[in-house]
């Protein structure tokens, strides 16, 4: 568009327009204008009215431009970039944007209203300048819209320093199924994805971590501060974590274990030890056991302060005084028994468990053959050390 100052006479054209996230998220707080070999910066409440004949001001107070960490400029920074559709959940490429017209009776402002991300918005934009706009209009008519409403939009900024000043968070991709964000960050590059891991909650990134390829798992740790991915590594099921790090160099890995607490850190340790297609190298050390003697409030007590296991647990596990396993009771027989009943008694007919050393196909084979959703993995003294999930053998498959 054209700008105009206070006697109608024209200063030049609108090269760029910015937003200032910290002050508004949506209102197009900046116009840079170009007039010869300089640019000019008008702010929004120097602006009279907005409109097809162009921008007229009401303050010719304009200073030059200078670039600004705290802009961000829809040319240079959103059109042809890739951002978040939130609630599309994938990654979209920025074709044109669209305005809404405000009026607050002294000035006209505009505001982003929406992001296009289809082929209407790459008609207009191959014909600008080209046919008159009424025609361009036309011929856009027969295509439907495809657009995303900017609140629903995520920018991804991989510098920290220029994320912060430009007020970018990404609290709604914290909101996303693990799966979802796991899905998005596999189409981003590198810095993006680094930027996204720096950023969220470490437990909002570890879920989504262990639902992404292992090879990129290794590359966004290795992209990471030890610190930071320390912090992530926790968050994971220590068998997930385990197998994230057996990915990494072994400098890389001792370097996160070395910033882990004590106790995840013994469980990873330990995990690592064993052959990756090994009972051992799938199992899991999260699982609930409990004496032989124990009642169903002792199960349930033992329950309670397990609530973190609660989504993926289906099978409690009985235990001698040694540290043997004896039996397992599935945990939906809980639900149908007095709480003074003993678990033993409510074992299922046939216990089926595996050494820290059998094979992975074997695994599997167990798994087809018994219809299991847990298997119980015992050491060469016949002590419980883990367990084998249904979740686990389908990663196994899905990988082969």
């Amino acid at each position: 568009m054209p700008v105009y100052d206070v006697r109608g006479r024209r200063i030049g054209r609108v090269k760029d327009a910015a937003l200032v996230p910290l002050v508004n998220s949506s209102r197009v707080d900046r116009y840079l204008v170009g007039g010869g070999d300089a640019w000019l910066t008008v702010r929004y409440d120097q602006i009279r009215s907005i409109s097809l004949k162009g921008i007229f001001l009401i303050d010719e107070q304009l200073t030059p431009y200078h670039d600004d960490e705290y802009m961000l400029r829809l040319g240079r920074d959103l059109l042809d970039q890739q951002i978040i559709d939130v609630t599309g959940r994938k990654v979209v490429r920025v074709n044109d944007l669209t305005f809404e017209l405000h009026h607050d009776g002294t000035r006209e402002t505009l505001i982003v209203s929406d992001v296009d991300v289809g082929i209407r918005s790459i008609l207009r934009r191959l014909f600008q300048g080209v046919l008159p706009p009424r025609w361009i209009r036309w011929l856009q008519q027969p295509i439907p819209p495809n657009s995303i409403r900017w609140e629903f939009c995520n920018v991804v900024e991989p510098d920290p320093l220029r994320r912060l000043r430009l007020n970018i968070s990404y609290q709604k991709l914290e909101q996303m199924h693990p799966a979802d964000l796991a899905d998005i960050v596999e189409e981003l590059a590198p810095a993006e994805r680094e930027a996204i891991f720096e950023t969220i909650d470490s437990e909002v990134a570890a879920d989504a971590l262990s639902e992404i390829d292992p090879k990129m798992q290794a590359s966004i740790l290795e992209s990471l501060e030890p610190e930071k991915a320390a912090d992530i590594v926790e968050e994971m099921a220590p068998d997930e974590a385990a197998d994230a790090l057996s990915e990494l160099e072994d400098e890389t890995s001792e370097d996160i274990l070395d910033e882990m607490e004590a106790e995840p850190k013994t469980e990873v340790r330990e995990l690592l030890e064993f052959e990756e297609d090994t009972a051992g190298g799938m199992m899991n050390t999260e699982y609930v056991s409990l004496s032989e003697d124990a009642s169903v409030k002792d199960a349930l007590q033992a329950l309670e302060s397990s609530e973190e296991l609660l989504e993926s647990l289906n099978t409690l596990f009985l235990v001698d005084a040694e540290g043997r396993l004896s039996t397992a009771v599935p945990l939906a027989r809980l639900f149908i028994a007095s709480s003074a009943a003993r678990l033993k008694q409510m074992a299922a007919d046939t216990l089926i468990q595996v050494t820290v050393d059998e094979q992975q196909d074997r695994v599997v084979e167990l798994f087809d053959k018994y219809n299991l959703l847990t298997l119980p993995v015992v050491d060469a003294d016949g002590k419980l050390a883990g367990v084998i999930t249904a979740d686990d053998v389908i990663s196994v498959l899905r990988q082969k």
